[in-house]
């Protein structure tokens, strides 16, 4: 006869046992849920684009930009976004490595054939006309974590075949090749290795859009996330649109005074005439291939949202450097900035900068802070789930801590912001680099050491000097910009015609 106690134990050893089976099945089946997708990312990069070109950035825009605006809705706007760089080589430089292009002495536009680079008064720094193979681009970053890569538009980051997107890190590469603005124009036959022409007459912009449109399509029909880079070669010269925009500017302009539309700006080129900088936004065809622009993002954010991928994509929408306002056309104003592409003033570096996470539950805020186009870099990683490089995209920052509601969000804490422009630009201008503190900014001369100080709070414009009011704040900055060019083995200014130009002390650390 067996036992209460003994049967007791039997029962709880067949209890327990089963109990050990439903974990056992429980855990099984846990472990067979599919992992959450990490999301998409789409990279929008536009040419020459100015920060007061977008209407969600300045409303009094001449341009049309609704989707961008839209965009800007939904996400959020830093309004104090800068480009690396006041050219464009170096700031995709700096977008694809995390890098300032003065770690890699990448610090001018890299030239498509081999001529001397614009001297002046003194002779420009040495720079490297490449991106390295041995970066590892954010391209590379995603595509080792599974992603499929894709890059469409202008890449301007080496002369040679092996330099292109294809060997860094991009699966596809559509149009990107050592040019900065389209060989042939923005009408088909375009006379790009990486693209077919299509039918004459064919817009570029349109092009590139179809062929974003057709991958996100295939991408929809499979498992894996995408990283795609489309950087538009508008709004860089030559200036073309097709001709039913341009004539519904015409018209618009034709309600516009057209006095005033320049204003002198300094000449440091070695020649008589004078420069001037444009200050009116009414330049019909600049305007036709910017609202163009616009078009193609709303036509590609619409095919994201016909497939259900909005859901699950990141968009960055940016600018490589300040819009084009004081030569070649000298097509659009940036004020209340001043200068533009080539400058070291806010024109030339300040820049339009969204960011859209999926499913933001905070929309259409603003972060103040400044932040640099070297912190995309860690940002998509971060917000992908991916580990971040640290010793890669060595001069960015995670801004997603920062993204959240104005309630929610960290602050982020004051940094110094560099500029480093070794170079006489084909814009006009100077030689020099810049520094930003919070709200003060030192630019600094490299043909003779002088120096400038604003502040940017109260004098966005950079209209008043406060070098001899604030010596003491001058100087802390200039020391601090003085150990980033040790820090980065920056370069400067060369000897011509025996005369020497001005060299920063070296700092005792």
């Amino acid at each position: 006869m067996t036992t209460p106690s003994i049967l007791f134990s039997c029962k709880a050893k067949a209890y327990l046992s089963l109990l050990l089976l439903c974990l056992s099945a429980g855990l099984s089946s846990a472990k067979a849920s599919p992992p959450e997708k990490k999301p998409n990312v789409l990279f929008i990069v536009v040419d020459d684009l100015g920060y007061s070109d977008i209407k969600a950035f300045n409303p009094q825009s001449f341009y049309d930009t609704p989707n961008i605006d839209a965009l800007a809705g939904q996400g959020v706007m830093f309004t104090n976004g800068y480009a690396a760089n006041p050219v464009c080589s170096p700031s995709r430089f700096a977008l694809l490595t995390g890098k300032h292009p003065t770690r890699g002495q990448a610090t001018d536009w890299f030239p498509t054939k081999n001529k001397p680079a614009r001297s002046g008064r003194f002779l420009p720094a040495s720079f490297k006309d490449y991106l390295p193979l041995s970066e590892t681009t954010i391209a590379e970053a995603f595509k080792q974590s599974g992603y499929h890569t894709a890059f469409l538009g202008k890449w301007h980051l080496g002369l040679s075949e092996h330099l292109w997107p294809e060997h860094q890190g991009f699966d596809v590469n559509i149009a990107g090749t050592k040019n900065g603005h389209p060989a042939a124009g923005y009408f088909s036959p375009y006379k790009n290795s990486r693209l077919k022409d299509g039918p004459k007459g064919e817009y570029l912009t349109a092009r590139l859009t179809n062929e974003a449109i057709a991958l996100v399509d295939q991408y929809s029909q499979q498992s894996d996330p995408f990283f795609m880079m489309l950087s538009f070669y508008t709004v860089h010269t030559p200036l073309q649109a097709p001709q039913q925009d341009v004539q519904r500017y015409q018209a618009k302009t034709q309600t516009l005074a057209h006095n005033d539309e320049f204003q002198d700006e300094e000449q440091v080129w070695p020649i008589a005439d004078k420069r001037e900088v444009r200050v009116k936004q009414n330049h019909p065809t600049y305007a036709a291939m910017v609202n163009q622009m616009d078009k193609q993002v709303g036509r590609l954010l619409a095919k994201l949202q016909q497939t259900g991928l909005d859901q699950n994509t990141l968009i960055v929408f940016t600018s490589d450097n300040g819009g084009l306002s004081s030569a070649e056309g000298s097509p659009t104003s940036n004020l209340p900035l001043r200068g533009g592409k080539g400058w070291l003033y806010e024109g030339g570096i300040r820049v339009p900068l969204i960011v859209r996470l999926p499913q933001m539950q905070h929309s259409g805020n603003q972060v103040n802070e400044p932040v640099t186009s070297t912190d995309l870099y860690p940002t998509l990683l971060s917000a992908a789930n991916i580990p971040l490089l640290p010793q890669q995209h060595v001069d960015g920052v995670d801004l997603n801590p920062f993204i959240p509601s104005q309630a929610d969000r960290k602050r982020l804490v004051t940094r110094p912001l560099y500029f480093h422009y070794p170079h006489y630009s084909n814009q006009g201008g100077f030689p020099g680099a810049a520094i930003r503190e919070g709200n003060w900014k030192l630019i600094e001369r490299f043909e003779d050491g002088r120096t400038h100080l604003f502040n940017l709070d109260t004098d966005i414009g950079e209209q008043t000097d406060l070098a001899s009011k604030y010596p003491d704040r001058l100087n802390a900055m200039r020391l601090n910009l003085h150990k980033w060019y040790q820090q980065t083995q920056a370069q400067f200014l060369k000897s011509k015609n025996g005369q020497a130009p001005w060299f920063p002390k070296l700092v005792e650390e």
